[in-house]
């Protein structure tokens, strides 16, 4: 117990361009962020693939990990002496805050499609394992490990410790609008997080905020709307993510027919056998794929390399807007045709679809229950945020959706061979046929 209450001998500082100062006095988050597991996460892109598109995305999740750390710091700041509030339990958000992210691989979100991963699933397994990080929790309390997992898997019986770290509006989404913003050069992730902050207050169920900071939180709504059309879904980082899927999915396959590879994949065999140990996973970090994306290049398997190359040196899929469900007998043809000039179509023609809910109510019993962000009326009563604001009201509960067919344009221009089925494929792609 001494050591959750144990301080620094003096506060240190990390300089960041998005918060400024990130703070650190307790010794048990210091020593969080020195484990070998939390600096992996250096390691590890924020943004995936999409440096591809914005030069400037080079940033990590270590970045971003230590920015949530930040803000739900800060949060527990305003909250401290008032009802609903207990002091006890701030240790737990920041602990939860900083490690929210730990359980991520790299390019995230498409490893997991690939090899059926979730990166919450690992968060707890780093957290309750034989780690580092499971030593350092226990030390401080040995419920603790328990405690954070419950919290990053929402389970947690404090539903209000949970809403900072994920609900409609929470620490997270707060820091990485603002950090992908300024590391991608965009003006749209931009609205006033300090007075966010400031109107932020406790109740039994979640954070909830005073009606004079709606304005604030519309602008925070509507940044992130355009964050994700913008930013997250753009179809240049779209290309890259289906190449990179591609790249990983082929070299799977190739495992499994027992290709004789010039570089085995040592560090792919458990995620393709899929029976990878927590070991196994903290060992995989961008570096390690970019090195095989990179060897592989030189693989004989001629689409091995050539996905590779693609990865590699940005020759990126083109794409066109398609939606399969409306036009299945031109996608149909388009698989014929690619198999005929010997494009296969399972790596080298791709339907991409991208949906994004920018904000919703209270729909009881549906899969994903969305907690609302309430604000606290004059009276004291709270109020769903959609029946106070038209801007949200305008976009509340709607999801929109994108399709897009992603292709290889330099093969198909290439007449030396199939002329007339090339002429067809561009014909059909581009509305002509």
């Amino acid at each position: 117990m001494a050591y959750m209450l144990e301080k620094l001998d003096e506060e240190k500082v990390f300089k960041d361009p998005v918060h400024r100062y990130i703070h650190v006095r307790d010794k048990l988050i210091w020593d969080l962020i020195g484990t070998k597991e939390f600096q992996r996460l250096r390691r590890v892109r924020q943004l995936g693939t999409s440096y591809l598109t914005f030069h400037g995305a080079e940033h990590s999740r270590f970045n971003h990990s230590l920015g949530v750390y930040e803000i739900v710091r800060r949060i527990v700041e305003v909250f401290k002496d008032r009802p609903h509030w207990r002091e006890e339990d701030r240790l737990l958000c920041l602990c939860a805050a900083l490690l929210h992210d730990i359980g991520h691989g790299p390019f995230s979100h498409s490893f997991e499609k690939v090899f059926h991963l979730d990166h919450e699933e690992w968060s707890r397994r780093i957290i309750l394992g034989n780690t580092e990080i499971n030593a350092i929790l226990k030390q401080a309390s040995p419920t603790l490990p328990q405690r954070v997992s419950d919290v990053i898997e929402k389970t947690d019986e404090n539903k209000l410790i949970v809403s900072l770290i994920s609900s409609q509006i929470d620490a997270d989404r707060m820091d990485y609008l603002q950090r992908d913003a300024f590391y991608t050069g965009v003006s749209y992730g931009h609205f006033d997080m300090e007075r966010i902050l400031r109107v932020m207050r406790p109740t039994e169920d979640q954070a909830v905020i005073k009606h004079s900071g709606m304005h604030a939180v519309e602008d925070y709504i509507m940044s992130r709307y355009q964050m994700y059309w913008q930013v997250y879904f753009h179809p240049v980082t779209r290309s890259a993510e289906v190449i990179l899927t591609k790249v990983l999915h082929r070299a799977k396959e190739l495992f499994e027919q027992g290709y004789a590879f010039q570089y085995p994949p040592v560090h792919f065999e458990s995620l393709f056998k899929e029976q990878i140990s927590l070991d196994e996973y903290l060992q995989l970090d961008e570096a390690i794929v970019m090195y095989y994306f990179h060897m592989w290049q030189h693989e004989k398997d001629g689409i091995l390399n050539d996905l590779c190359d693609r990865f590699m040196n940005r020759r990126l899929y083109k794409y066109v807007e398609f939606n399969l469900e409306l036009q299945m007998k031109k996608w149909l043809e388009l698989s014929t045709l690619f198999q005929t000039i010997g494009l296969a179509p399972e790596y080298y023609l791709v339907v991409d679809s991208s949906s994004d809910l920018p904000y919703d109510f209270y729909r009881p019993g549906e899969e994903e229950e969305r907690l609302p962000i309430h604000l606290l009326m004059p009276g004291g009563e709270l109020q769903e945020l959609s029946r106070q604001s038209d801007i949200v009201e305008s976009i509340s509960g709607k999801k929109r959706t994108d399709h897009k067919l992603y292709f290889p344009k330099d093969r198909l221009e290439d007449f030396s061979t199939f002329e007339t089925e090339k002429k067809r494929i561009l014909d059909i792609l581009y509305g002509k046929g």
